[in-house]
Order: C-alpha cells, then sequence, then structure tokens
C-alpha cells in the first residue's frame, strides 16, 4: 500500500496543478487623469499606448461601467454627467480587445462640487438723458466699481450762459453707497476729443485700470489718464474689449478681426486670420490659453484661440441660423474660461468644452432661444455663471439649473455686459424711452 500510495497523490497532485487557473497579466497600456469635477459631471483624460478602432475603452465608475468607446485616438477627453453635488467618485479604465481585457488603469478618485445660491437681491439705477448709454463695467470690490460710456445729462451736449460747451460724462462710479457721474478727460497726441465715450474697461486695481476711447489706450489710476498711443498704428478699426493678467500681458480686440498685445514695454500685432468685429476676449490665469469671439451682422461668426504666440480658428461659420446639437451653434456673443473648460455663448446656448475642442461642446442652456438674447457671459467659477441680454434678462447657472431674475425683464432694455466678482453682480446697458431715446441702466445684483 505504501509503494501505490505516492505515485497516487502524484497524479492528484500533477490534476490540481493543470486544472489551476494563473492570473492574466494585464498591463497599465491605458491610463485616465481626472482634469475636474464640477456640481453633476467629472472630467477626465483616457490616455492608449496603442490605439486601435478594434479595441475598445470601457470606463468603470465605483466599480460599474458607465461609458465605453472605440480606442480608436491616444487621448480622449470625456465627461461623466448625472452626479451627485459634493460626492466622491472613483474611476478607473478599461481596455478590452475581442472581448477580453487586455489593459486596466490605476483609479483616479473626483469629488463633485456643491451648486451656489441663486439668491440675488437686485437694485436699479437709470443714468443720464437722451441718447446715453453705457458699454463696459469692472469691478474691484464691492465699494469701487466702474462703469464707462456715452452720458449725456439735461445740461450737457450744449453750451452754457456764457457760451462755453459743456461737456458729456463718459463714466460713472460707484462707492458702496451712490453712483457718482464722472468725466474722465483722455486727450493727448491719440485723441483729440477731450472727453470721449469710453468704449471698454479693465481694472487689476484701484490705480491700475485700463480705459479707452476705441482708438488708443489710456492707464487710469482712478484720477487720471496716461494716453498710450503705441496700439493706434496696429489697429483700422474700434478697440471693442480689454483683457489681461497683467500690465506686462494685456490683450485687446476690436473690428475687422484686430489682435494687439502689450507687453509692458510694447504693442505687438496678432494676426487673427479674419476681419470679423472682434467683440469679447478671455483667458486662463497663465495668459497661456486665450479665445476670442466675435461675429459681423448676418456675416461670419468666429471663435479663435490664442496660444504660444499663434492664433488658429476653431470656427468660422457663415451658418447662423442652424442649430446643430453638440457643436457650437448660432451667432458667438461672447467666450469664458475656467478651469481649463471654455463657456461659449451664442444665440442658441451656453456651450461647455474642453480647451481642445475642435468645435464639439455641450450646451447646458438647452431652453427656448426666444428666451435666451444674451450678449455677455462671466463667472466666479464653473458652477456660478451669469449672462445678460436683451430685454433685460439676466441667467444664473448654479452648476445644476438655470434661474432668470424675472423681475429685471423689461421689453425696453438692452443688457451689453456683465461682471461678476464674489457675491456682487453689475449688468449695464442702455433703456429705450418712447423707442427712440435711451437712458444707461445698472442693475446691482448682490447675494
Amino acid at each position: 500500500m505504501k509503494k501505490i500510495a505516492l505515485p497516487i497523490f502524484l497524479v492528484m497532485l500533477t490534476l490540481l496543478s493543470c486544472n489551476t487557473t494563473e492570473p492574466i497579466p494585464v498591463n497599465e497600456n491605458i491610463k485616465i487623469t481626472g482634469i475636474d469635477a464640477a456640481v453633476i459631471e467629472a472630467y477626465l483624460n483616457i490616455q492608449i499606448e496603442n490605439p486601435s478602432p478594434n479595441k475598445e475603452v470601457i470606463i468603470e465608475r465605483d466599480g460599474e461601467k458607465v461609458i465605453s468607446f472605440t480606442a480608436s485616438k491616444t487621448n480622449t477627453a470625456i465627461s461623466d454627467t448625472g452626479l451627485t453635488e459634493n460626492t466622491a467618485y472613483k474611476y478607473k479604465a478599461k481596455l478590452q480587445e475581442n472581448g477580453k481585457v487586455i489593459g486596466e488603469s490605476s483609479e483616479v478618485s473626483i469629488t463633485t462640487m456643491l451648486p451656489t445660491s441663486h439668491n440675488f437681491t437686485w437694485e436699479t439705477f437709470t443714468v443720464g438723458f437722451v441718447t446715453s448709454t453705457l458699454f463696459d463695467v469692472t469691478i474691484i470690490d464691492e465699494n469701487n466699481i466702474w462703469v464707462v460710456g456715452e452720458i449725456y445729462t439735461e445740461d450737457t451736449h450744449t453750451y452754457d450762459s456764457l457760451g462755453n460747451w459743456i461737456n458729456p460724462y463718459n463714466a460713472v462710479h460707484w462707492d458702496g453707497t451712490k453712483w457718482e457721474l464722472k468725466r474722465i478727460r483722455y486727450y493727448g497726441n491719440c485723441s483729440a476729443v477731450e472727453y470721449p465715450p469710453l468704449k471698454a474697461i479693465w481694472a487689476f486695481s484701484a490705480d491700475n485700470i485700463i480705459i479707452t476711447n476705441g482708438g488708443s489706450i489710456g492707464w487710469f489710476d482712478g484720477s487720471n489718464v496716461y494716453l498710450d498711443c503705441g496700439v493706434n498704428p496696429l489697429l483700422n478699426g474700434t478697440i471693442n474689449k480689454i483683457w489681461g493678467i497683467s500690465s506686462e500681458d494685456l490683450y485687446i480686440v476690436g473690428d475687422n478681426g484686430n489682435i494687439a498685445h502689450y507687453n509692458g514695454a510694447d504693442w505687438e500685432k496678432i494676426e487673427s486670420g479674419t476681419d470679423v468685429r472682434l467683440t469679447d476676449v478671455y483667458g486662463d490665469e497663465t495668459g497661456e490659453n486665450i479665445f476670442i469671439s466675435g461675429y459681423n451682422d448676418f456675416k461670419p461668426t468666429v471663435l479663435l484661440m490664442h496660444k504660444n504666440k499663434k492664433t488658429e480658428k476653431i470656427i468660422e461659420s457663415t451658418n447662423l441660423f442652424t442649430n446643430r446639437p453638440g457643436f457650437i451653434s448660432g451667432i458667438i456673443r461672447s467666450v469664458w474660461l475656467n478651469r481649463n473648460r471654455l463657456f461659449t455663448l451664442t444665440t442658441y446656448d451656453l456651450y461647455n468644452s474642453g480647451i481642445n475642442t475642435n468645435g464639439e461642446a455641450k450646451g447646458i442652456w438647452k431652453g427656448n432661444p426666444y428666451d435666451w438674447g444674451v450678449n455677455k457671459v462671466r463667472g466666479n467659477d464653473i458652477n456660478d455663471i451669469i449672462t445678460c441680454g436683451v430685454f433685460g434678462r439676466v441667467w444664473h447657472y448654479n452648476g445644476v439649473n438655470w434661474k432668470i431674475y424675472t423681475e429685471l425683464v423689461s421689453q425696453t432694455d438692452d443688457l451689453y455686459k456683465i461682471e461678476i466678482k464674489g457675491n456682487i453682480c453689475v449688468a449695464i446697458g442702455e433703456r429705450y424711452i418712447n423707442g427712440i431715446e435711451r437712458k444707461g441702466i445698472i442693475h446691482i445684483g448682490r447675494r
């Protein structure tokens, strides 16, 4: 019996060894990176070493499959929607071929944001007399707000009893208690008019403000202006908007596709590749990614990206009245950038995309465009976005849903610009009287 037992044992051991399945080695030839998260959405990037249309990517959230797509590109940006606010999620990416897992990423964690409050209380002011309008606004803090425009009162744009011309106002200032009309003297070698209408304004601090009459740049300390004529020879149209991250990194955009950059010493013209009227510019905190938008009535609408001293067109379209789902559609009115997310405002929607979009984007308003009618978008964060437009409409997005402030809606009002900083928001434009005459209008919202 002892001589037989050992071979039987060896045979059984051999059989057991043959039936044992070794774990299949999985290569980390697929990587997942958490880019950011909004309130109900997570943004991820998938990187694949050897993409192929025969392979499939599976995205798991907390162990459950939520997204799948063909592994045809090296890098793919995706978003996962329908999440819960203020919640941590774990994501993993798997690469499959012929139904078998051939790659698996490490796990990444992302936590969603909380929504912000819609609860703004609004106060409305009108400024000026007939033919007055406001063009732009900048918020330094809740006690220091500047609005620029062309403002007439009953005793301006005429002569006094001695025959002296009374100049109109070109700004109005908020000191935390009241609005005060201002005449900012803007006169010099490149400005023949002493108190011209001011078209745009941008502030870095209370004593470092940039203003323009549309043709030159003025460095404004809150009291006096130093005219900078260096940009004038580079332009063949009006300056419409100013944006920058410092006095040594400043951009202006304007009519006929004009773009210029200031480096602290000199102005440089940037070729845009378009002759469209450029109306808005915004960039990230580093100034690396800058987006510019513009349109002419019934002519092309354009979205440009300026990066590494090069400008490329993302969109230049004459198809202004077709809404293409999943693609930036309509007349592009404004752009805003935050957390490497680009928000493009059009006559159809507010589109959310990555900064490397080729025009593909997700509409986040998704309402009736006849109730939309917006001109400008700005925000504090991707869960705190505000827009304004025709008929006094102001919309706020808190990361989950939109609210329109019906108390501001008026058939006589057009709102052109809006700014938000923390819990204070200012929208400006004009109010028509008798269908012809107009006054400047300012809404201050406090949350």
